[in-house]
């Protein structure tokens, strides 16, 4: 593998990891549910520089989009059921 693309599959890592980190340390769920997209996203561009198109694919339709669109369904829901009690 290239040692340009190894670098920039590290920083990506690196990157996903301290997403993920900031999104367990966050007090806001929906900025926590944002990070943890943001994360899923990177890991998807991981997998794509691994040669792994299918995966990546997978990834960003599955971890980023669909698991995100129903953590943020659940926290409105969530804080619509706090505001009236």
């Amino acid at each position: 593998m290239n040692p340009v693309v190894l670098i920039f599959s590290y920083i990506l890592l690196l990157a996903s990891i301290g997403l993920s980190l900031i999104s367990i340390e966050v007090k806001d769920l929906l900025a926590a549910v944002i990070f943890m997209g943001a994360a899923s996203l990177i890991v998807s561009l991981i997998f794509l520089i691994l040669q792994a198109p299918d995966v990546a694919m997978s990834e960003a339709a599955i971890g980023a989009a669909l698991t995100m669109a129903i953590y943020v369904i659940a926290v409105k829901k969530t804080e619509k059921e706090d505001k009236d009690d």
